[in-house]
């Protein structure tokens, strides 16, 4: 029987991309510049998206090239994209709660929670990609 784990190492990116957006998303509300390019058509919800995009995809990243089948590879995306939408709303929570000058946004939510469907997508599709490669498929 062929193991499968992943070791820990692999999951680096995730875990540097998690503390760094820790730090982001944790910073109290004076510390967060004010400027008229986040108000400029909700660009925040966009910074929202792609913090929780790239946190999804660099969590995914181990499993494109291990020896999980196809179908393993998508369980274990779904399972870090429901990781990261939970994680998300946790972050508005701990933000209204805990951090000066922030509050509970479910704008916000829904821009990270678009951010992990795109993730997850991407993941999909990269994974996909390495699939077909594996099996000499073409389109």
């Amino acid at each position: 029987m062929e193991d499968k784990k992943i070791k820990f190492k692999k999951f680096w990116p995730g875990i540097a991309w998690f503390l760094f957006t820790g730090v982001l998303v944790f910073l109290p509300g004076n510390d967060i510049p004010k400027t008229s390019l986040l108000d400029l058509m909700y660009f925040d919800k966009f910074v929202h998206a792609s913090i929780f995009g790239g946190l999804t995809l660099s969590f995914c990243l181990p499993y494109f090239k291990s020896h999980f089948s196809f179908q393993e590879k998508i369980n274990h995306f779904i399972r870090i994209s429901l990781a990261a939408i939970v994680w998300g709303i946790t972050v508005e929570v701990i933000q209204h709660y805990f951090i000066p000058g922030r509050t509970f946004d479910l704008l916000d939510w829904a821009a990270d929670s678009f951010g992990v469907i795109v993730g997850f997508w991407v993941a999909f599709k990269i994974a996909r990609h390495f699939e077909r490669r594996t099996l000499n498929i073409t389109d």
